[in-house]
């Protein structure tokens, strides 16, 4: 049979590769020109057998590109540098070839308990590509659970998974319509979900399934071979490190046994403080060096060093009592051994202070006696008292304060043995207490179940601040919260013996005050307790207790002319009633509203709470009374 030229025209549309409404126009053609029926029929067995061919040739061309994708990506795996790379390129060419607006991956994160965004292609949507959501839910959580792709030609419409407004929300700003996921598994596990998409509806033949599924594959591998690869260099840096750790060890070892020797000496010979840090610091290549500042609990641990920062603490400690701590300054990076070295040093520091303070026992008996002394017989010749303090190195002319401390442990009571403990309590209190009162160049003694201190001020100190000094340091060296009461400053004590026991009456009243208040582990003078202080204090400093509690408002209407005192005043009387205040004082509401606010400017937003208006109150009556007795 002999081609016609319209037959010939399919044969040129294949080779050009041409639309599909392109084979139509030969039959046209020749049913215009007049053809007739058998030819038309040829005609239109030719153009079926020409799109048969071309969608033969259409499907190879597909199966190459894809098989070309497949190859490039097996290709990225074998040279795999970057994960995040390799997983751009699977989503690239999936999107490409499956022909979707948007393709995507998430992998799941099992320590959160969900899975997140991983990789994005083609999307414009911010909350959809940061998007994270539980485990089993919408359609990524459907594949995940059981291990299949899914596909859905309108999501919104579909019932089979479980929407959540997360996930909804995010999907309708980026206008996704059709959805085919497909799993990513190793072995029985599904680690994520590769996904292509379009913003209109549309159906995913089987062929686009299955090599959807290719490429999730390869991302599969593509994770568990960077997974891989992670551990192997983490191991070879493990390796590395150790035989740095061998090569190191001998030199460890050297160093180690020449501290052991170089320490040794040095308690053989008498060495202090001062030699232990030197030597130390000699054989760790960094300064190091005692302080006996408190060292904050959280810092340190009993018989081991801890890092601060680039420094590492050393607790220096025997008995529960800590005397400081060995501080190596900027070495943030210390081995096992030299952490060792450094805290045997500490404990060699312990033994020598232990030393240093048995030696310093009998002084410390000796300050004990004198403040015994001074406490129970002040009729003793003040001469041979001063004498006495001479020896000791204690400035007999400056002020100084007594203070009553006793340690308040709240679990004392359910030890095994009570008695025991608080015997044990008191020892740490008394020792703790005369290495204060050394330092200080103060006297300490026991006395009451307690410690009785008698310490001089230091220039801008009040009786309140060394109280509170003093609750803190001891304290912090016994670990345990200790009260600390103080009297009214005692000026020259050694002059006038006979001033220190009603001090120390007072010193007691404060401490047995703050134990009723329940504020154990506090210190605190009689000024510091308000009107209770008052009534605590020998020297009833009511112009003081005044000053503190109203001083304020007094000096506000003595700068402005006003009249708050007597605003206060008739307020209380009135039962805090602002409509009767202003009956009692003849002005308008509204004043005596601007007045109470003034004054909660002054004195606190808290001043008419139970607790303040009962001391305002008591001030405003012997403020009364004081200007009462001056006119």
């Amino acid at each position: 049979m002999t081609m016609t030229h319209e037959q010939a025209s399919y044969l040129e549309l294949l080779t050009r590769g041409a639309a599909t409404e392109a084979y139509d126009r030969p039959a046209l053609l020749a049913r215009a020109s007049g053809a007739g029926p058998e030819e038309l029929a040829e005609l239109e067995q030719a153009k079926q057998l020409a799109l048969r061919v071309r969608a033969e040739l259409e499907g190879r061309r597909r199966r190459e590109a894809e098989l070309s994708a497949l190859f490039e990506t097996a290709n990225d795996l074998a040279g795999l540098r970057d994960l995040d790379d390799v997983l751009r390129a699977i989503v690239q060419r999936a999107r490409s070839l499956l022909g979707t607006e948007v393709a995507y991956l998430s992998l799941n994160d099992p320590p959160r308990g969900d899975t997140y965004m991983r990789v994005t292609e083609g999307s414009v949507s911010a909350r959809f590509q940061q998007l994270r959501l539980g485990m089993g839910e919408g359609l990524g959580g459907l594949v995940a659970q059981t291990a299949r792709p899914y596909v859905t030609d309108d999501y919104f419409q579909d019932g089979r998974f479980q929407h959540t407004r997360t996930i909804d929300t995010a999907v309708g700003d980026e206008g996704l319509v059709a959805i085919l996921g497909v799993p990513l598994t190793l072995g029985s596990q599904v680690i994520g979900v590769l996904f292509a998409a379009d913003r209109r509806a549309r159906v995913f033949e089987r062929g686009q399934v299955a090599l959807l599924g290719s490429f999730a594959a390869h991302a599969a591998i593509a994770i568990d071979t960077a997974n891989l690869l992670a551990e192997t260099r983490s191991a070879l840096a493990e390796l590395e490190r150790a035989n740095d750790i061998i090569r190191e060890h001998s030199g460890v070892i050297e160093r180690a046994s020449e501290v052991h020797d170089r320490l040794t000496e040095l308690v053989l010979r008498g060495g202090g403080v001062a030699d232990v840090a030197a030597a130390v610091s000699e054989v760790l290549g960094g300064d190091v060096e005692f302080t006996e500042e408190r060292v904050e609990p959280a810092r340190i641990s009993a018989g081991h060093a801890t890092r601060d920062g680039d420094d590492w603490v050393a607790a220096v400690s025997a008995g529960g009592e800590t005397f400081g701590a060995l501080v190596l300054r900027e070495r943030p990076d210390l081995d096992p051994v030299d952490l060792r070295t450094l805290e045997r040093a500490a404990l060699v520091t312990s033994l020598l202070l232990l030393a240093r303070r048995t030696a310093g026992e009998a002084e410390q008996r000796v300050r004990g006696e004198l403040l015994d002394d001074l406490l129970d017989a002040p009729d003793r010749d003040p001469r041979l008292l001063r004498e006495r303090a001479a020896r000791l190195r204690t400035d007999t002319d400056a002020p100084h304060v007594v203070l009553a401390a006793r340690v308040d442990r709240e679990s004392a009571g359910s030890a095994p043995d009570p008695a025991d403990r608080e015997s044990a309590d008191r020892r740490r209190l008394r020792s703790a207490a005369s290495h204060l009162a050394a330092t200080r160049q103060g006297l300490a003694s026991a006395r009451d179940g307690g410690t009785v201190l008698l310490l001089p001020l230091g220039p801008g100190e009040s009786a309140a601040d060394l109280a509170r000094q003093t609750a803190r340091h001891l304290g912090g060296a016994l670990r345990d919260p200790v009260t600390v009461g103080a009297s009214a400053p005692v000026t020259a004590p050694l002059a006038h013996p006979e001033r220190v026991a009603p001090a120390y009456a007072e010193a007691r009243r404060c401490l047995d005050a703050l134990r009723l208040l329940r504020r154990p582990g506090e210190g605190a003078a009689a000024e510091d307790l308000g009107f209770l202080g008052l009534l605590l204090a020998d020297t009833r400093d009511i112009e003081g207790f005044v000053d503190r509690t109203i001083g304020q408002v007094v000096a506000y209407d003595r700068r402005r002319g006003t009249d708050l005192v007597r605003t206060m005043d008739a307020y209380f009387a009135s039962g805090m009633s602002p409509a009767r205040t202003k009956d009692d004082l003849h002005v308008h509401v509204n004043t005596v509203a601007q007045r109470v606010e003034r004054i909660g400017r002054l004195l606190g937003t808290d001043w008419q709470s139970p607790a303040r208006a009962l001391e305002i109150q008591l001030a405003l009556r012997l403020h009364a009374l004081s200007s009462a007795v001056i006119r």
